[in-house]
């Protein structure tokens, strides 16, 4: 399936649309003023010890302390406190861990308050930005992404994607990855890697070491609280995560990110720099290209599919909710294989409205009800199916006795909303609009002015279809009666996009006549 992506670059930060097939699926935002990104690696000071929660509050210099829980601190969190104090001292003199002397690991089912206390500086990477009320999260298990594999430090191990389906290739890069591998460092190969070469790989992960080597400067002279590194902007995330061969057109409309693009591909991939594209037409970027269309018709309460069947999704404190409905479809004596139909459409939907909406936590669906458990199974796999390419962690569960489907999605970030409403043109908001019984007097009230401004020129008005049968009914007919009063022919235009009471005047050469 043709993947494309479309990037919409402006004053107030970048807006990036992955197309599959031509469909919307994923939407991105940008602004310039995010100051804290998942993946930002800090050196945070704790403000506060909650032993209840068994966490502690650090202070990274946001609005709102950071969260972090027992659970993420880690097995190596006493290594990480050891190296990040012996670097902060000036007694570790060298980004490399090779003669570095792993700390005994804390225990899975330990105290906060045992491990950590107040006087600790301590590095930390952002596991969810913030969210609502809610500060950012934090881990001290730090992973830097690239393309083609992660490392972690203070770990040693080498492990490949499963979804690598050769064993022979899977037991290839574990040799690539064992023969290249920092000392104390884990590397995790990706799916990406399949098929590289040893060279491409050491390339890349020279860069990742330079990237912890960047950490180690950044500490020996900063204090707390203190970003070492940041994440990728938004578009170099969503190139390193989610390019591939199916990737058929990159569409920017920004001269310098279209650059740093065809570099960052020259860089990961360059038989693939020449699918970007620098779009330069008058018209939005996502206009031309749908995005804009596509946005309107997938946000907001309801989501209609082909069939004329439709989605409700409601989101509530604690879980969203969808609602899965026929609408006019069930129309043949096969119900229950109608209904299957219907289910396994809103199911693919509802996959894609999640990746869309980037929802997260606790989902439920209520599909409509089917007597045949093959079915219910089926659809249970197709879902699992349709989710696959979400990259967010998920976990499926078949479908309840009641028909009930519940699906918990891993939260990263805020979830993607867009009013797609929009103010009424007629009344501007306030539910009123002026008499419509007035609204041939206002008209002609009007034209009285023009004739008498513009006696020479020709006039024409432009008006919603409606009125337009209106002026021209019967004999004689309104635009007849003007002829017979001016002396002259008002040619009278149907605009469908105009609003029931929407009327213009313009002259001969297409200029408004603004009163």
């Amino acid at each position: 399936m043709d993947k494309e992506l479309i990037i919409n670059a402006s004053e107030a930060g970048v807006e990036l649309a992955l197309l599959e097939g031509g469909r919307l699926v994923e939407i991105h935002h940008q602004k310039v003023n995010n100051v804290l990104s998942v993946g930002d690696i800090l050196i945070g000071k704790i403000r506060k010890m909650m032993p209840g929660l068994n966490a502690a509050f650090v202070d990274i210099g946001h609005r709102k302390d950071a969260f972090l829980h027992y659970t993420d601190l880690g097995p190596k969190l006493r290594s990480l406190v050891k190296w990040t104090n012996g670097v902060m001292n000036g007694s570790i003199n060298t980004h490399k861990l090779d003669h570095f002397k792993y700390e005994e690991d804390i225990v899975k089912t330990g105290k906060v308050d045992q491990v950590l206390n107040k006087r600790f500086p301590i590095i930390v990477q952002v596991l969810k930005e913030p969210i609502s009320t809610k500060g950012p999260r934090l881990s001290c298990e730090l992973t830097l992404p690239g393309r083609y594999m992660v490392i972690s430090p203070f770990s040693d191990g080498v492990s490949v994607s499963k979804k690598i389906g050769s064993a022979d290739e899977r037991k290839r890069l574990h040799a690539l990855a064992e023969s290249i591998k920092p000392k104390n460092f884990n590397l995790i190969i990706r799916t990406a890697a399949e098929g590289k070469k040893v060279q491409e790989l050491h390339e890349e992960l020279i860069q990742l070491m330079g990237k912890w080597e960047e950490i180690f400067k950044q500490l020996k002279s900063t204090t707390p609280p203190a970003k070492l590194l940041s994440e990728l902007d938004k578009t170099g995330s969503v190139l390193r995560d989610l390019l591939s061969d199916g990737f058929s057109r990159i569409v920017v409309n920004d001269k310098d990110m279209y650059a740093d693009i065809k570099a960052y591909l020259q860089n990961i991939s360059p038989d693939q720099v020449n699918i970007v594209q620098l779009y330069t037409g008058n018209k939005p970027v996502f206009e031309v290209y749908s995005v804009t269309k596509q946005i309107k018709a997938s946000f907001g309460k309801t989501a209609t599919m082909n069939s004329g069947a439709y989605l409700v999704l409601e989101k509530t404190e604690a879980m969203h909710v969808i609602d899965v409905n026929s609408g006019h479809k069930i129309t043949t004596n096969d119900v229950e294989q109608t209904i299957m139909g219907v289910n396994l459409e809103a199911a693919e939907e509802i996959a894609r409205q999640i990746r869309l909406r980037d929802i997260g936590g606790l989902i439920v669906i209520d599909f409509i009800d089917m007597k045949n458990p093959e079915n219910k199974r089926i659809l249970t796999k197709k879902m699992e199916d349709f989710m696959r390419k979400d990259r967010a962690q998920h976990t499926i569960l078949p479908l309840s006795k009641f028909g009930l489907m519940q699906i918990t999605r891993e939260r990263a970030r805020p979830e993607v909303s867009m009013d797609t409403s929009e103010q009424c043109p007629t009344c501007g908001g306030s539910g009123k609009t002026n008499a419509t019984i007035l609204l041939q007097d206002d008209i002609e009230r009007d034209l009285e002015f023009v004739m008498q401004s513009k006696p020479k020129n020709i006039i024409y008005l432009r008006v919603h279809p409606y009125i337009e049968a209106y002026l021209k009914k019967g004999l004689p007919s309104r635009q007849m009666k003007w002829f017979m009063k001016f002396h002259k022919w008002i040619r009278i235009i149907p605009v469908a996009d105009y609003h029931l009471s929407e009327y213009r005047f313009f002259e001969g050469d297409d200029d408004e006549i603004r009163f």
